[in-house]
């Protein structure tokens, strides 16, 4: 796969990495630089993974995970967007009780933004492409975006304050219903 597809394939991955991190970024609770790049850093690794998860898993497992994974997703998405509208509507409360760059939160937000590359894994087995390049190229463009929306998400929630928070977790339920119906058609 040659530098050019690769970077187009990472991109298009990214855009969920994008539009959580800066969902989570108009919140606030990630505020200091080592917490966003562990938020990054996850999203990336998480994509490159699943990436060779999914190469390497073959069709029998793909095909299993591929029957739940827009709904695995939906429910992670949701459930945090949930969270952040509710404390958008509230005065003086966060979105987390904890930072979501920590914990369960992390874990629920990599898996979820990382589904979809798996099924790219598993097309490049298929296409007997080597993986280890594209892998790559996909986790450095998740991480770069990621950390473009966390810094862009900042920058609107102080801006428009708890508002971005409702806009966000909105975004959020957004990207896991716009998974599932891609995945129904």
């Amino acid at each position: 796969m040659d530098l050019i597809t690769a970077f187009v394939i990472a991109v298009g991955l990214a855009m969920d990495c994008f539009a959580v991190s800066l969902g989570i970024g108009t919140g606030g609770q990630v505020r200091d630089t080592r917490s966003k790049l562990r938020l990054a850093f996850h999203f990336g690794i998480f994509q490159a993974g699943m990436t060779l998860l999914g190469w390497l898993a073959g069709s029998a497992v793909a095909q299993f995970i591929g029957g739940v994974d827009h709904w695995v997703a939906l429910v992670m998405l949701s459930y945090v967007g949930i969270n952040m509208i509710r404390s958008g509507l509230k005065t003086g409360e966060d979105s987390y009780s904890s930072d979501p760059s920590r914990g369960r939160f992390l874990v629920m937000l990599s898996v979820a933004t990382s589904l979809d590359a798996m099924a790219i894994g598993l097309s490049m087995a298929m296409l007997h492409t080597p993986v280890w390049f594209p892998s790559l190229i996909i986790g450095g463009v998740s991480l770069v975006l990621s950390v473009v929306g966390l810094l862009a998400g900042a920058k609107l929630g102080e801006k428009f304050g708890k508002r971005m928070e409702i806009i966000g977790g909105l975004i959020l339920i957004g990207i896991g219903i716009r998974i599932l119906i891609d995945h129904l058609r």
